[in-house]
């Protein structure tokens, strides 16, 4: 038995006349040529939105961002790769109506236009709102760590370059010993100048690199910055599980309905401390809702941050971490410790008293300390309390917040685990299905445009899964 043959390819073909035929009701090309359509690009911030009517002309903005939202949800972002598709992706042909710009000139519109991908983004997020896809309940806040295009030999801490510095004092110390040497043996010695002139030159290079990396000690501790990147200026050194890498925080807001991204953004901030208010405030306001509940992992525990959502309309579910001193060691937690707000005073586990006896204040933030030391003295449980002369217990002055939202979570035990499911859910498409763990770009504005693009990407994959192309092109027309 034989296989399956082709046909021979010099053999004449009646191919459909038209690139529409190949082109599906249902391919999602035919709805980012509709929603690109229907969009004012000038108003979005798009530079020669409007063409001028003097001069060489263009290519149509609108063309170059089909390109890219097409190549955006197929897991295509490379300029040269988008390039490469516009000459044999009949889907693409159709799109850009049969164009084929040059990679320098797709690359220019993302470089040129990293402002407006922002208020793309949230055009759909409002379409979105308009097809009833959110639920504006309950949002999920997270963040996860990109990598940059700089790498970890290009970037220098305060630390590292002084380190390195003291490692080049011990170099050019070893070498300068060492050339001593050789200059005393050059008359009894054979190739012992050639020696000399290879340290002398070793030398010089270490000089010239010790001078390079005291510049830059100079020029952090003068700028206040704790990093500095070379490549990518405005990337940082962050914890990257299983390793330490450089790149960038990204942020985003989800939905709990069908896990759709309602806000995003980047920022080269090392921990999600302080993220909070502004992520889940900006989806609360995109979704036009008064109040919306917010739930994050315990690395956005902070209570400024806590006590800013609710100025904002927003209800946070945020685990206390346990941390400090006391977990380290074993003893009671600050929770074995009940606070009574109307007497201002905590009873401690051996049911004693401790009243407030110190107040500090730093940065801002107001500390006021609690303690019994009479009680502790002679406390049968102090072994399993303090190792010093008397336990002590801080309390933000603010953390009336934090006790409102303990009492919140107490009585929803379930929305942590719903905001893993909820959140984990774009981050393992970003990376995975969509591979993009690492970013192209460089600059914080240019990746912010870039996660812009793959938000607008993830979430355009799920309206399509959920609705359906035919339906939502009718909500297009509509």
């Amino acid at each position: 038995m034989g296989y399956i043959e082709g046909l021979p390819r010099d053999q004449m073909q009646l191919l459909p006349a038209s690139v529409d035929d190949y082109v599906s009701a249902d391919n999602p090309a035919r709805f980012i040529a509709a929603f690109v359509d229907e969009l004012d690009l000038g108003e979005l911030g798009f530079g020669r939105a409007r063409p001028k009517a003097t001069g060489r002309p263009g290519y149509d903005p609108a063309d170059l961002l089909k390109l890219y939202l097409y190549g955006y949800l197929n897991r295509v972002r490379s300029s040269r790769c988008l390039a490469a598709e516009a000459g044999r992706n009949l889907e693409v042909m159709w799109l850009l109506g049969g164009l084929q710009p040059d990679f320098r000139t797709i690359a220019d519109f993302r470089r040129v236009n990293v402002a407006a991908f922002k208020p793309l983004f949230r055009s759909f997020v409002l379409l979105c709102r308009r097809l009833d896809l959110f639920g504006r309940e309950l949002v999920a806040v997270d963040g996860t760590r990109l990598e940059a295009v700089n790498s970890r030999r290009r970037n220098f801490t305060r630390q590292k370059l002084a380190g390195w510095i003291t490692i080049a004092d011990e170099r050019i110390e070893e070498y300068l010993t060492r050339l001593d040497r050789a200059d005393q043996a050059e008359t009894e010695a054979e190739g012992a100048s050639a020696r000399a002139a290879v340290l002398t030159a070793k030398i010089a290079r270490m000089r010239e690199r010790r001078l390079r990396h005291s510049a830059m000690l100079a020029e952090l501790v003068a700028s206040g910055e704790s990093q500095k990147s070379l490549t990518d200026p405005d990337a940082r050194g962050m914890a990257m599980h299983p390793k330490v890498g450089v790149g960038y925080n990204a942020q985003v807001a989800v939905d709990a309905r069908h896990k759709l991204i309602v806000e995003q953004h980047v920022t080269n901030a090392g921990s999600d401390l302080g993220l909070l208010a502004q992520t889940a405030g900006a989806a609360r306001e995109l979704l036009g809702v008064e109040r919306i509940a917010a739930v994050a992992d315990k690395g956005y525990y902070k209570g400024e941050d806590i006590a800013a959502c609710e100025t904002v309309g927003v209800i946070p579910y945020v685990a206390r971490p346990e941390r400090g001193p006391a977990i380290d060691q074993g003893y009671f937690g600050k929770d074995a410790f009940a606070y009574d707000a109307a007497q201002d005073c905590y009873t401690c586990p051996a049911r004693k008293r401790l009243d407030p006896f110190s107040r500090s204040e730093k940065d801002g933030h107001c500390t006021i300390r609690y303690g019994n030391r009479q009680a502790c003295r002679a406390c049968p449980l102090k072994p399993q309390c303090t190792s010093g002369t008397a336990r002590t217990i801080n309390r933000w002055e603010g953390e009336a917040v934090l006790d409102r939202m303990a009492e919140r979570l107490a009585t929803r035990p379930d929305i942590l685990d719903r905001r893993r499911e909820m959140v984990e859910h774009p981050f393992g498409s970003i990376k995975q299905w969509m591979n993009q763990g690492a970013f192209l770009m460089r600059g914080l504005g240019s990746v912010n445009a870039e996660l812009s693009l793959t938000a607008l990407a993830y979430n355009l994959r799920r309206a399509i899964t959920i609705l359906g192309i035919p339906a939502m092109l009718q909500a297009m027309q509509a």
